[in-house]
């Protein structure tokens, strides 16, 4: 059993799995999951996890290139959208409708237990060289 970083093994061998622009939606227990991309469902109840320790501990492990998330999120949402102001300093936003249409292309569905809305970021992920 591994010691340190994600222990959840659906999760830990999803993320192995991705490459260079592979897009990862980290979700929130509302959010619409897509049909066809791998789904890792860590919802335990309502806010467990928490959206911010789900994205804490994937940037933890990934090289993240890019995010994007939904514009709504800064007028509904400010806790998620100042952490992901945080994270990533060139967020993209789009309509949330528009990030649900972008997320049929990930390969990896993350959801999590966040029970507040727009909690909702698609990760694109990079190289570490």
């Amino acid at each position: 059993m591994k010691r340190t970083g994600i222990l959840n093994r659906h999760l830990s061998g999803a993320l192995a799995e991705l490459g260079h622009g592979d897009g990862i939606l980290v979700c929130d227990a509302g959010m619409p999951i897509p049909d066809g991309p791998r789904v890792v469902d860590l919802a335990f109840r309502a806010g467990v996890p928490s959206f911010a320790e789900v994205v804490d501990g994937l940037l933890a492990e990934l090289v993240i290139e890019g995010a994007t998330a939904a514009t709504e999120v800064r007028e509904t949402n400010t806790e998620a959208a100042a952490l992901l102001d945080a994270h990533f300093p060139a967020l993209a936003f789009v309509p949330h409708e528009r990030l649900k249409e972008l997320s049929a292309g990930a390969r990896l569905v993350v959801r999590t237990g966040e029970a507040r809305p727009y909690a909702n970021v698609l990760l694109h992920c990079g190289v570490f060289f």
